[in-house]
């Protein structure tokens, strides 16, 4: 594990002043950032958790859960959800390679990008159906297995821009066995706090993976920042309703 690497990915993953800690990081530890976002997920997932409970000992649940989604928002400055637009809209609107890099590139949000917003908010605010105790436990391993799978994306798919042309001005490395096996590792290790009978919930973030995989094989050859954020988003989303699913057959 490298500081420089972690604290990188820190400083992009989060909206929190860890750029204090060293001013001026070059751009180099940046490409490296992909295989520690599952341990940004620990934070990020972490403090989504906690917000829920604290906030779950006053307030509804729905309440609670709205907070913890917004404090998350805040936490991460809606890097994933922009990204969540974007592929909707440039997957919707878009017919072939080069139209559909056309429009995510484009920073005005369309019609395809606000539908998919709402439908997916209404979809995540599901998961409050859940009791307060299981739900805080699903929202940190679904933060942090869910950016582990995703992370798999810079090793399976190039990157579709050129450098040049990313939103971020740095195209990510592609792991080295030993950051895909702590990627993987960091992701997994908080499904242990899962209930026995909710494990199988992890399988839906990994085939969904496996499908837009495919999608964005077929229709942009690769990846872009974008697509990650999407994928993380739409992996979690399908871990919280594998959650619920099963929750409704065991209890």
């Amino acid at each position: 594990m490298h500081a420089s690497h972690l604290l990188a990915a820190l400083i992009f993953f989060t909206r929190l002043p860890f750029w204090r800690i060293k001013k001026n990081l070059p751009p180099a530890p940046f490409k490296h950032i992909v295989p520690y976002w599952p341990i940004a997920g620990w934070l990020t997932g972490g403090v989504m958790a906690g917000v829920l409970w604290l906030a779950g000992q006053v307030l509804p649940l729905p309440a609670a859960w709205i907070l913890a989604i917004a404090v998350r928002l805040l936490l991460t400055g809606c890097l994933h959800e922009d990204g969540l637009a974007d592929f909707f809209d440039g997957f919707g609107g878009g017919t072939s390679r080069e139209r559909t890099l056309a429009i995510m590139k484009d920073s005005r949000i369309g019609s395809y990008g606000v539908i998919g917003l709402i439908l997916y908010f209404l979809l995540l605010i599901q998961a409050a159906s859940l009791p307060l105790t299981i739900l805080c436990t699903v929202t940190f391993c679904a933060d942090c297995w869910s950016k582990a799978c995703a992370s798999q994306l810079i090793n399976q798919l190039p990157y579709a821009r050129k450098e040049e042309e990313s939103k971020a001005h740095v195209v990510y490395n592609r792991m080295t066995l030993a950051e895909t096996c702590m990627a993987l590792f960091a992701g997994a290790l908080p499904l242990l706090l899962l209930p026995v009978n909710l494990w199988i919930a992890a399988f839906f973030p990994v085939l969904v993976f496996i499908g837009l995989c495919q999608l964005m094989k077929q229709r942009l050859q690769g990846y872009t920042g974008d697509c990650c954020g999407a994928t993380f988003l739409l992996c979690e989303l399908s871990f919280y309703m594998g959650a619920l699913i099963l929750y409704n057959i065991n209890y």
